[in-house]
């Protein structure tokens, strides 16, 4: 029993190997050359909102570095002349090369009316 392929069967084979073909010279190309520099992480604050009993601040993660960070912690402190007044953490769990994540922390306290919301990393672990 001899079965002959179509032109369609032909067809998808062919592209199907270039895809895969193609995908793994990226993956050669990207690990032959990538710097690996370590993880750099940048934390920007936006807008607060307030809830039901509570305020809400939204934090953006950025990693620009060449490796991947886990388990990073944040903390957010609102601060009246210096003094921290509230602090609050953040934990990302997974933070890819070149990604971005976004989560909220949250305080009793109205950020408006304090001086100043800081933002810090204070650690993460390197994959």
């Amino acid at each position: 029993m001899n079965i002959q392929k179509n032109w369609l069967e032909w067809l998808v084979f062919a592209v199907s190997l270039v895809l895969v073909l193609c995908t793994l010279g990226y993956l050669v190309y990207d690990g032959a050359t990538s710097a690996k520099t370590p993880a750099n992480i940048e934390l920007e604050l936006g807008k607060q909102q307030s809830q039901a009993n509570h305020f809400i601040i939204p934090v953006s993660v950025t990693n620009s570095g060449d490796t991947t960070a886990e388990t990073v912690q944040i903390e957010v402190t609102l601060e009246n002349s210096g003094k921290e007044q509230e602090s609050a953490q953040l934990e990302i769990g997974f933070l890819p090369r070149h990604s971005k994540r976004e989560g909220w922390v949250t305080f009793q306290t109205d950020p408006r009316t304090v001086q100043e919301t800081k933002a810090r990393v204070l650690g993460f672990e390197q994959s």
